[in-house]
């Protein structure tokens, strides 16, 4: 495969899985101390029953013209202070969503997670690149594009043809020096959510107001990296 070709590929979508993404984690080098568990509702309650600590939240919602202009309204908004801590990856990859939101996942949470492995080869190659040049190294990593591949291919649904459209995104709720982040590699940047003492909580909120922005809309999944309880 050319590298011409390799920039222009798509993967195939992940599925929204705390069990996909536990295997793809683990292979990788996740330790078994922590996994990806499902959240099963943004209600106190609810998010009461969430193994502790947590070290990141996925997001999975539905791509709208509401939602996107949100999105951006959010990234431009004035008063932001990025962590210089913070690794984020941009997204250049068609359908890599999942996979850049498993990289936020972990790369952002290295101080309570622990990360072995091909991953953290990974995490530290790009520890001290742009995200562009973050994005250059995941284009030309035969050995990410295989492991995301496996893991479109598990789950519990067919998993689409690399050419059909998916309207459905991946983003990252990470915290770092005591602010809330949300990474998404679509954007130029992460979007700060301000000061947090709570990450699943505070992440609730947030997406919460992505969730009311099209309320008619039902493929919304939360996920959260945790201390594992097996």
């Amino acid at each position: 495969m050319t590298e011409e070709t390799k920039k222009k590929s798509k993967w195939l979508p992940l599925e929204s899985n705390p069990d996909v993404l536990n295997e793809y984690a683990h292979k990788l080098g996740l330790s078994r101390s922590w996994a990806y568990t499902d959240v099963f509702g943004l209600d106190q309650e609810l998010l009461a029953m969430v193994p502790q600590p947590v070290a990141s939240v996925l997001l999975l919602y539905p791509i709208t013209a509401n939602n996107e202009k949100y999105r951006k309204q959010q990234a431009q908004k004035e008063g932001q202070i990025i962590s210089s801590d913070l690794i984020f990856y941009k997204q250049t990859i068609s359908n890599a969503c999942g996979t850049i939101g498993l990289l936020h996942s972990l790369a952002n949470s290295l101080d309570v997670s622990q990360v072995n492995g091909p991953l953290k080869s990974l995490i530290e190659k790009t520890k001290d690149a742009s995200p562009e040049e973050r994005a250059k190294i995941l284009e030309e990593d035969d050995g990410l594009a295989e492991a995301h591949k496996s893991a479109g291919e598990a789950g519990q649904t067919r998993a689409p043809r690399p050419d059909e459209d998916v309207k459905l995104h991946f983003i990252c709720f990470s915290q770092k020096n005591g602010r809330l982040y949300e990474l998404d590699g679509r954007n130029s940047a992460p979007i700060d959510h301000g000061p947090t003492t709570n990450l699943l909580e505070d992440s609730a909120k947030v997406i919460k107001k992505y969730m009311e922005l099209d309320p008619t809309e039902t493929q919304f999944s939360v996920i959260a990296l945790s201390a594992s309880q097996d």
